[in-house]
């Protein structure tokens, strides 16, 4: 049976996943719900463009590398159940 491998890769899921929320709240991500749905409607014209950190740029990557892996985990799972069922 190949059941287990799956409850692992979903375990693990919910695992990152309940991570990146406990994150997101401490760091306040969710704190001011009502401004943003204002923000559409505000016009600022004089605003001028902002030019990307470098910690935005590495954040950006290692957001990347991690949706490789899950991609990369994700078929080597499915790879693996399917050889098995044989």
């Amino acid at each position: 049976m190949y059941f287990p491998f799956f409850i692992t890769y979903m375990l693990i899921g919910f695992g990152i996943s309940g991570l990146v929320f406990f994150w997101a709240l401490k760091n306040r991500q969710f704190s001011d719900q009502k401004r943003a749905a204002f923000l559409p409607l505000q016009h600022d014209s004089e605003s001028r463009p902002v030019r990307p950190r470098r910690i935005h740029r590495l954040e950006a990557l290692a957001l990347l590398a991690m949706a490789c892996l899950g991609l990369l985990i994700s078929a080597s799972v499915l790879a693996f159940s399917l050889l098995k069922a044989r």
